[in-house]
């Protein structure tokens, strides 16, 4: 009887994309601006070594932030009391995929230290894509190819200032994407 009304009240994976793309998505993008600043920041006043662990340090930090900013926009990553939704699986599967590329990030890191910026910049992007694909949206592939197409312009243009340049313009496309996510959200 009980597993008949459980399923009764199972819901579409249509009507769980919809109620995960109605939510406001601020907090992950807000952690991801505040850790990125502060990339930067340590890129302009202190060492390349310092710089190289504050891109690992810091990047690995943004889920952590996200879910703290969590509870203050809404979100609230950690409510146990939430229906499980196949899409927050998907966005954390998609999440997976790029901390898995850092396997790509270390051994061009080893091998020239400032590609760091570089393939951490990009490879951590790339979750943006299916992200778009979930809500319907097209901000995920505008932050992604942004995001990118600026990274590897200004790998090449600005070699001297991979550290601060590169964590300066993700930022800027994190405002932008901010923007749109809080328009798309008020709509």
């Amino acid at each position: 009887m009980a597993s008949e009304i459980k399923g009764s009240i199972k819901r579409t994976l249509e009507e769980q994309r919809i109620e995960f793309s109605n939510q406001p998505f601020l907090a992950t993008p807000l952690s991801g601006l505040i850790i990125w600043t502060i990339i930067g920041c340590i890129g302009i006043f202190f060492s390349d070594f310092v710089a190289v662990w504050s891109i690992f340090i810091g990047t690995g930090s943004i889920v952590y932030l996200g879910l703290f900013l969590s509870k203050f926009t809404g979100e609230n990553f950690l409510d146990k009391s939430k229906p499980k939704n196949e899409f927050d699986t998907l966005f954390l599967f998609s999440a997976a995929q790029a901390i898995l590329v850092y396997s790509i990030a270390i051994p061009f890191f080893l091998i020239d230290y400032t590609s760091l910026p570089l393939s951490v910049g990009i490879l951590t992007g790339l979750m943006w894509l299916p992200f778009s694909w979930i809500i319907k949206h097209w901000v995920g592939i505008f932050h992604a190819l942004t995001r990118t197409i600026s990274v590897v312009a200004l790998w090449y243009l600005l070699p001297e200032y991979r550290f601060v340049a590169i964590p300066f313009t993700i930022v800027a496309i994190y405002i932008v994407t901010l923007i749109i996510l809080y328009g798309r959200a008020k709509h």
